[in-house]
């Protein structure tokens, strides 16, 4: 994962920040509040959602590394939801129950046909 993909991703975040730190600094300018206070009002907010998208961008960007490793690793594909750890954020959540139930459902494709094959 690239920083550069991640952000494109958050654009609309990143967008909505912008608008609402412009929108506090248009009402700061109303109520003739000092210009150290509009810029330290500025840089918190700024500074918090880019310390929580950099936050986020290093936790997935390592659970999904980890992810393309094991499975590099593996001779084994379909086993990979065997191996991966639960992740702490819900995207990742997702896509190991995803992969859990293709595991499932290929396991039961096996035996159907093994069964099948013993019929015969």
């Amino acid at each position: 994962m690239k920083f550069r993909d991640y952000i494109k991703d958050k654009i609309l975040l990143i967008v909505t920040i912008i608008i609402a730190v412009g929108t506090v600094e248009i009402l700061l300018l109303v109520y003739d509040v000092g210009i150290i206070a509009k810029i330290y009002i500025a840089c918190i907010i700024i500074l918090s959602a880019g310390i929580s998208i950099i936050a986020e961008y290093i936790k997935k960007k390592s659970y999904y590394n980890m992810l393309k490793n094991n499975l590099d690793e593996l001779e084994e594909k379909y086993l990979i939801s065997e191996i991966i750890k639960a992740p702490n954020f819900a995207e990742g959540k997702i896509l190991k129950e995803v992969l859990e139930e293709v595991d499932r459902a290929m396991i039961e494709m096996v035996k159907y046909y093994k069964n099948i094959r013993r019929r015969l």
